[in-house]
């Protein structure tokens, strides 16, 4: 199984601030909005080395900080709270997710067995069980638990949220334990005995630390971590590699490998086939966030593919290398490869002369296709594809010269997500669902592509008299730009229904039709309307769909957003006072620049677990790793574009803003709790009204367990209604 002390600190620079009353405006519909004032700190206007009155937010768990944003959490738990919808949503959805009627995720396991990691009432943190198949397909299995999470936590006083773990195979007894304290991207490892399970005595036991730890073999590992202060990378990743022995001090660990530290991370690893027998040994070291040089390390010594950077290694099976190419490569003889293209080679002739490799092309996708995710079963290369935006699931066969593929027996039109491959069989689990539809889970054969449903889950809202229609906005650039509408089929056009838009927009990750539970209950039954946009910078499309909103062409992103939005309004499904906007990390980023750009289009807007200071970002958490997708605040062309639209520096004096809601978790060590912060601090400065909500624990994803995550809902849930229901 693998892959938030109710003091008041208010400083004399805010009180000052608290003292003078905002100005207001009166908008074209009604609405009153605030009006920003100026002051002499505000980014947009300061000097670069001006000092900043902000910078005690910078210390992420210091006292002043803590002190000023509890101070500002129980302001909006107590503004929200009132609201009686508050409780009935949080109790709604609290239900929904410690449901036990939902679809126990299952994944393979050794022996035939079927494992879940799960979380209800009784199991906060969470419980890694197993059970057999054939308990598996009852509506009642009965569950056998490997580890309790919650058992753990209490033992060890901590909050621990389980990350997962890592069996050595072919049997899969002894795992490596991922714990982190409060959902940090910083874990321990331990190594766990699913027979007895227990701990290992004497076994394997890492201290935390961002780190990557996997098996050599039953009494070696590979560690990539911190072994000396500071040897992190400028984005804080490991990059040093060293092979740790069974008893072995961390100290005594011989170095295996070593990236450099301008590098995003690097590590060494084993890769194995599909029965878990060794193959080679291999290294990475990403020279930017989509770049990665990989290397092989053959008898005759270390070999380097001939592969554009951005490339990616996707799968060894039966003997082919499976890549991924993300930019067109000519091969030696002159054979033409497209970008988005899924080739594979004989590896160990292509290790014996890289510069002669010619692979043959497993899948080319269209134009409007793109390959989200592989895997594979014992005798198959298993791919999910995205056909314009909805999934289908085809099963490779390879001859020993070529690929025949048979598309699996699913639903069209559902988004479609592999669950799970067995590596001794050749099923997959694949999740069915869309906007309306609940997930379904089907057992596939991908040798014949018959599919059966083994477990369907049951509605958790009312959908009748709702509708899904796809439209197409035209950027600002004439792209056209699509985007789903789930609202009811009887909806008055008349600018009047209040309408939640939501995208993201970056990293290559793709936006899917999904039931959502939260959205249901306490937006769509309510009579609400919800947008998705499919934006550039993901990965619908492929990679050019992605690269087209890369560094300075990140405003295409943006425009691309605001398109839908005047869509929206031009078809008068919704208008400004009605339509909200949502959207967490890069799509808090997102958020930001549209509350900053656009503030006349929305009157919510919810910036979750935000990156807000464009111009610092690299020198915030893990922010240097993000470069590639973002520029240089030091280049002088892409740090002026970032200055450019960076909310935390345009946020103008004199102009009307709508009252924001900042959410962000104390723990998330990835984008971290200071972006959101600030921009919320310099929003009171400046006079201007919001909503703040910082989660002590939850890590990146802002919620450590169920209760919280419920919390965040009615939080959320009940700014938006009273903003564009009311």
């Amino acid at each position: 199984m693998r892959n938030l002390l109710k003091s008041l600190y208010v400083t004399s620079a805010l009180a000052l601030v608290a003292c003078a009353a905002p100005s207001f405006s009166q908008t074209s519909q009604g609405t009153m909005t605030t009006v920003a004032r100026q002051i002499p700190s505000n980014p947009n206007i300061a000097a670069k080395d001006a000092a900043d009155p902000r910078a005690f937010l910078d210390a992420i768990e210091g006292k002043e900080a803590l002190d000023w944003a509890i101070a500002r959490n129980t302001k909006t738990l107590d503004r929200l709270s009132q609201d009686p919808r508050f409780g009935q949503y949080q109790a709604e959805m609290l239900k929904i997710l410690q449901a036990t009627d939902r679809i126990p995720m299952p994944g393979f396991e050794h022996g035939g067995m079927i494992d879940n990691f799960w979380q209800d009432a009784d199991h906060k943190q969470g419980v890694w069980r197993r059970t057999t198949w054939e308990s598996y397909k009852t509506n009642d299995p009965k569950w056998e638990t490997i580890f309790d999470v919650d058992a753990q936590a209490k033992l060890d006083g901590k909050m621990w949220v389980f990350n997962g773990s890592d069996c050595l195979p072919p049997d899969n007894r002894y795992c490596l334990i991922s714990l982190a304290d409060g959902g940090t991207d910083a874990d321990i490892v331990r190594e766990f005995d699913t027979q007895t399970k227990a701990f290992v005595p004497g076994g394997f036991d890492l201290p935390a630390g961002k780190q990557n730890v996997s098996w050599v073999d039953k009494d070696t590992l590979y560690v990539s971590r911190e072994w000396q202060p500071g040897e992190l990378t400028t984005s804080s990743y490991p990059y040093i590699t060293k092979k740790l022995k069974r008893g072995q001090k961390l100290e005594d660990a011989v170095e295996v490998f070593r990236g450099k530290k301008d590098d995003v991370s690097a590590g060494r690893y084993v890769l194995r086939d599909i029965d878990g027998a060794y193959v080679i040994d291999m290294s990475y070291s990403k020279p930017s966030f989509f770049e990665t040089v990989t290397t092989f390390y053959t008898d005759a010594g270390p070999v380097t593919l001939p592969f554009p950077l951005n490339s990616d290694f996707q799968a060894y099976h039966k003997g082919q290398a499976v890549y991924r190419l993300k930019s067109d490569w000519t091969s030696a003889k002159g054979t033409a490869f497209k970008a988005g293209a899924i080739i594979s080679f004989d590896l160990k002739a292509g290790l014996k002369a890289p510069a002669k490799i010619e692979p043959v092309t497993i899948f080319m996708p269209g134009d409007h296709q793109s390959v989200e995710t592989i895997s594979q079963t014992r005798t198959r290369l298993v791919m999910a594809i995205l056909s314009n935006v909805t999934g289908e699931v085809h099963g490779f066969s390879f001859d020993g010269k070529g690929w025949s593929a048979k598309k699996l027996d699913l639903p069209a039109n559902s988004t479609l997500d592999l669950v799970s491959a067995d590596d001794q069989g050749d099923d997959v689990f694949v999740s069915a669902s869309g906007f309306l539809a609940p997930t379904t889970l089907y057992r596939v054969d991908v040798v014949s592509g018959k599919s059966e449903i083994i477990k369907a889950a049951p509605e958790r809202f009312d959908a009748q008299g709702l509708q899904v229609q796809q439209h197409w906005a035209t950027s600002t650039d004439g792209t056209k730009i699509p985007y789903f509408l789930v609202a009811r089929k009887d909806v008055k056009l008349d600018g009047q229904t209040p309408t939640l838009l939501y995208a993201y927009g970056g990293f290559e990750a793709s936006m899917l039709p999904a039931y959502s539970a939260s959205i249901g209950k306490l937006w769509l039954e309510k009579g609400g309307a919800y947008v998705l946009a499919n934006i550039r910078g993901g990965g619908e499309f492929g990679p050019k769909w992605h690269e087209a909103g890369l560094k300075t062409n990140r405003q295409r992103i943006y425009d691309d957003f605001q398109a839908v939005a005047e869509d929206l309004i031009a078809r008068k499904v919704t208008s400004p006072r009605r339509l909200g906007i949502m959207g967490g990390s890069n799509g808090g980023l997102l958020m930001g620049v549209q509350l900053t750009q656009r503030p006349d289009l929305w009157n919510a807007v919810v910036v979750q677990v935000p990156l807000l200071d464009m111009v610092n970002y690299t020198h915030m958490s893990a922010g240097a790793s993000w470069q590639g997708e973002y520029g240089n605040p030091d280049d002088p062309a892409e740090g002026a574009f970032l200055r450019g639209i960076s909310p935390y520096h345009n946020v103008k004096a004199g102009t009307a803003y709508p009252e924001p809601l900042f959410e962000t978790s104390t723990k998330d060590d990835r984008v971290g709790p200071v972006h959101a912060r600030k921009m919320a601090a310099l929003f009171e400065d400046m006079g201007l009204p919001y909503y703040y909500y910082e989660n002590i624990e939850g890590g990146h994803k802002a919620a450590a367990n169920l209760p919280e995550i419920a919390r965040r809902y009615a939080i959320e849930y009940t700014y938006l209604t009273k903003k564009l229901m009311d």
